[in-house]
């Protein structure tokens, strides 16, 4: 979808394939910033999880909390980025991690998952005790995650204003794309190689971890029972945030790429398919959390912080 004010990246012509974007994004990452960090409390009460913050210049600027990816940190590209730009603003930002992501070990019953809007929504509620205004932003599975919490909370949403990046909406579509093909190929064995000895850590179904080849075997084995779910299918359609983007309240910027791989295009949402507080993104390229773009500088992945702190501003 066009839109004047949202130009899409100048991605360069040997980008335009959404593997390639997705993949080389990682290899123009800038150092990370000087996070200064916490351990609090997660939604559960038994373990801690990281939050990683940059201060702002000013004690009332906004605050921009952004949730990460499948097993993803402040150390992500995109994080790296994105911070660095609310760091040029002014704003206070942090990073929000996951149970068991950032280097801290979970001691939690739980694990994390691509429906847990409890854990984003008692995050942003810790956060809203510092800071009168929120802004969030989910990258791919954190961006599931968000929207979900949107759609559950409608009006009563802590955020100001929102983004979700990459978001896997229609968790369904983005299984059977993922565990098949190419997309199999490139990224099921790098997710697993992190995933597995995290679950293994946990005891839980350690006996049928040993089999998983597929990311549904993983969350046929562990996800889903974990988390009350009958298996991944189910898992999948509960946790899946679209049928929920009608009843979003705030103003969210939900950005697509067409060519990502992880996500066929004919899943990705219409404007039938979601509130008028949704403005739908969807530029031709941009891989998953790639959005390689071009300009005097050269090659750089800055057109995504720039795309979604310019849509934030419309609400300063």
């Amino acid at each position: 979808m066009k839109h004047p004010e949202f130009p899409p990246p100048h991605t360069p012509f040997f980008l335009r394939n959404g593997h390639a974007d997705t993949l080389f994004a990682k290899t123009l990452q800038s150092a990370p910033p000087s996070y200064r960090r916490e351990l609090l409390p997660d939604s559960t009460g038994q373990a801690q999880v990281a939050y990683d913050f940059i201060d702002g210049t000013r004690a009332d600027a906004p605050l921009m909390v952004l949730f990460h990816g499948l097993e993803g940190s402040s150390r992500s590209h995109y994080a790296v980025e994105m911070m660095k730009a609310v760091q040029e603003k002014g704003w206070h930002g942090v990073v929000a991690h996951f149970r068991s992501c950032g280097g801290v070990e979970s001691t939690a019953p739980v694990f994390y998952h691509s429906g847990d809007s409890r854990e984003i929504g008692f995050m942003l509620d810790t956060l809203a005790a510092r800071y009168p205004k929120i802004y969030a932003a989910g990258i791919s599975l954190g961006g599931n995650a968000l929207a979900k919490y949107l759609g559950e909370q409608g009006s009563r949403a802590v955020p100001a204003a929102a983004a979700v990046i990459s978001a896997p909406v229609d968790l369904a579509a983005a299984g059977s794309r993922f565990d098949r093909g190419s997309t199999r190929l490139i990224y099921t064995r790098y997710f697993l190689n992190s995933l597995i000895p995290k679950a293994k850590a946990t005891g839980f179904n350690t006996g049928r971890l040993k089999t998983c080849k597929t990311l549904a075997d993983f969350d046929d084995a562990f996800t889903a029972p974990l988390h009350g779910f009958a298996d991944h299918h189910d898992y999948y359609r509960r946790a899946s945030s679209k049928p929920l983007l009608p009843e979003v309240a705030a103003p969210l910027l939900l950005l697509n790429a067409v060519n990502d791989p992880f996500l066929p295009p004919a899943a990705l949402p219409s404007a039938q398919d979601v509130s008028r507080s949704v403005t739908l993104l969807q530029p031709p390229t941009g891989g998953h959390v790639g959005f390689v773009g071009r300009d005097t500088g050269g090659l750089n992945i800055r057109w995504l912080p720039q795309t979604v702190l310019r849509y934030f501003e419309q609400f300063e």
